[in-house]
């Protein structure tokens, strides 16, 4: 017999029927052991092949004990100090092949964590052999080039595996790397040289992956004191032809530094920089070393390379803020472990801070250049309209959040403003320092405080907000954790420039770029307009900025438009300043522009001229800021 069921017995029936037949989602499992703090059962031999410069294919073997069979998962470093994200480039991973015993080994890749590989290992296996390829980039739009036909950036983390479980600091490593002939390399991790050979100290994985190597076949090496060296390598001879006048303002610089922190954490201490059009430019901060890529000239021409002179005084600063002293949520046991980027303000913003003070003292930088320096930094962020709505604390996510990658819309979206509004952040401490203790404190007096303990120790000594408000405190009594509470979650307040006005100076607009500025587009190759009509504009009138809010954004302008003509005449960057300054007297701006095959025509309503920003001097005497700038 059918049964038929009344419509409404069907309705209910019918959502029990579906809800039981409905597929549940999964829970993930994570099969890949957590790191411990414990030794590694043996010594990883890691040997690269760093021959094939014209190809720019790293070649990699590394033997790695093992200590039982079974189940074994190795990880490809993923989160990297320094960067504050997911940077390890597993995309550019190649030839992977594990053998054991003779025989391949069948690796997986972990569903999950695409940098972790599973293999199980066969019982009587002792060690394994892990061969892999790392290719670098060939072209800009592939990522960062490593490897020219002149010289190399080798970054360990991308030739290498390690085993899971382990704290990354106790798995030892040896390691052994060919050049091409006639080459030099230098590297934190010392090296016996034999031939291109270069047989590297015993060392731990955490310690080798915080010592890349710079090599190349135009090198030169400049002492800068007993510990510390200027490792150079360039696309030509010529640019290593470096100045007395250059070597000794890089040599201030090393005196001045620890003068400052009152303490060395390191051992020796090396420059890796490359002087280069081609390797893709860095600056990315290491205990006992330092990446830095700075575009031809810098010694070459000497006199006009001011804007990338910032660099090295930057990155010298991390070996104790950042490397030495850590954000305690950033210290992590491996490079699987997420790391958290709380405070970066002080990490990035203090070193920021220094990195211009150290410049100025050292004479890497002029005082005048400095003070251009900050007036940039201030107006950039006294324009940005995205502090209306996003607190500079959340801008330290900004690394994980957007991967570095370029936003249409910067200026509102906000990007990575820890750096230099940390800096006002700092800036505006000091100046509180300064006028509550009367002149007898100052930021220099943290920096010994909090930086300059335990001299000669490179190990890593972590801190909380609390620490340093504490810090703060013991110096100078104020309420310290409201004030940069208030600094990290406002919305909606002008950028903090008290500092500045604290210290003697304000920022001020004139129709006239200082040096410092025109030297800044010159290296970027850009026309700068921000603070008057709102635009940069770069090679060949492609706009690369549009302020939100400004004159050309309320106009329609956008990133990417090509500007063709000006007022109906060809684009230039001279003839886009002049109509500029003709609006003044009411004369219309009229921009034809091209994006794709839409030729579009804008009239920008702006009548206040050409607007630079510099640092005006409030009264007379020496104040604050000069005092923070000047040689000790």
């Amino acid at each position: 017999m059918v049964r038929v069921l009344p419509i409404v017995a069907l309705l209910l029936a019918a959502p029990a029927a579906a809800e039981n037949t409905r597929p549940q989602p999964q829970p993930v499992v994570d099969t890949i052991p957590a790191a411990q703090d414990r030794p590694y059962p043996g010594t990883i031999k890691l040997e690269i092949d760093a021959t094939d410069t014209r190809q720019g294919v790293f070649r990699a073997r590394e033997i790695i004990p093992v200590a039982r069979a079974g189940h074994m998962v190795l990880l490809f470093p993923k989160w990297l100090p320094g960067n504050h994200s997911t940077t390890g480039q597993i995309e550019k991973l190649t030839g992977l092949a594990i053998r054991a015993g003779g025989r391949a080994l069948p690796w997986r890749r972990d569903p999950v964590d695409m940098a972790a590989f599973h293999i199980e290992v066969p019982r009587g296996v002792s060690a394994i052999e892990v061969s892999l390829m790392f290719v670098s980039a060939t072209e800009a739009n592939q990522g960062r080039v490593v490897m020219t036909p002149e010289m190399m950036n080798l970054q360990w983390n991308s030739m290498s595996v390690y085993p899971a479980g382990y704290f990354t600091r106790g798995i030892p490593v040896e390691a052994v790397v060919t050049y091409p002939e006639g080459w030099t390399a230098a590297s934190a991790v010392p090296a016996k040289r034999q031939g291109n050979r270069y047989v590297y100290d015993r060392t731990d994985y955490e310690t080798l992956v915080d010592s890349p190597v710079f090599a190349g076949r135009h090198f030169r090496a400049f002492p800068l004191s007993d510990r510390v060296t200027l490792n150079v390598v360039a696309d030509s001879a010529k640019e290593l032809d470096a100045s007395p006048e250059a070597v000794a303002a890089h040599q201030r610089l090393v005196t001045q530094a620890v003068k400052l922190f009152g303490a060395e954490h390191y051992d020796r201490y090396n420059f890796l920089l490359a002087i280069s059009s081609e390797l893709g430019g860095i600056g990315l901060e290491h205990h006992r070393s330092s990446e830095n890529g700075v575009g031809p000239g810098y010694f070459s021409d000497w006199a006009s390379s001011a804007p990338a002179r910032g660099l090295l005084p930057h990155e010298f600063t991390h070996s104790w803020n950042g490397k030495f002293r850590r954000g305690a949520d950033l210290f992590t046991p491996d490079y699987r472990q997420p790391m958290r980027n709380s405070l970066l303000w002080v990490y990035e913003g203090q070193t920021q801070f220094w990195g211009l003070v150290l410049g100025a003292r050292s004479g890497l930088l002029s005082k005048q250049d400095t003070l251009d320096a900050y007036a940039m930094i201030a107006a950039g962020l006294e324009a940005a309209p995205g502090r209306q709505w996003r607190p500079l604390g959340d801008t330290t996510n900004d690394p994980i959040i957007a991967y570095r990658r370029p936003k249409p819309w910067s200026s509102w979206q906000r990007s990575e403003d820890y750096y230099n509004e940390g800096l006002l952040v700092w800036m505006e401490v000091d100046s509180i320092l300064r006028r509550e203790s009367k002149g007898t404190k100052s930021m220099d007096d943290f920096a010994r405080a909090f930086f300059g303990i335990n001299n000669g120790d490179w190990g890593t000594v972590t801190y909380s907000f609390d620490d340093v408000v504490k810090t703060l405190s013991t110096l100078q009594p104020y309420d310290w954790a409201g004030l940069l509470t208030r600094r990290l979650t406002e919305t909606g307040a002008p950028a903090p420039l008290k500092g500045f006005e604290g210290n003697g100076y304000r920022l001020v607009f004139t129709d006239t770029p200082s040096p410092y500025f025109r030297l800044n587009e010159r290296e970027r190759r850009i026309t700068d307009l921000t603070y008057s009509i709102g635009l940069v504009v770069g090679a060949g009138g492609n706009v690369s900025s549009v302020l939100w809010g400004g004159p050309a954004f309320k106009a329609g302008m956008d990133v990417g438009d090509d500007l063709i003509s000006v007022n109906g005449y060809a684009y230039s960057p001279e003839r886009l300043k002049e109509a500029i300054v003709a609006a003044k007297a009411g004369t219309p701006i009229t921009l034809t522009t091209r994006k794709g095959e839409r030729v579009e025509q804008f009239s920008i309503d702006y009548r206040a001229g050409l607007r630079y920003p510099r640092l005006e001097k409030i009264g007379a005497g020496e104040a604050g800021l000069d005092l923070l700038l000047a040689p000790k």
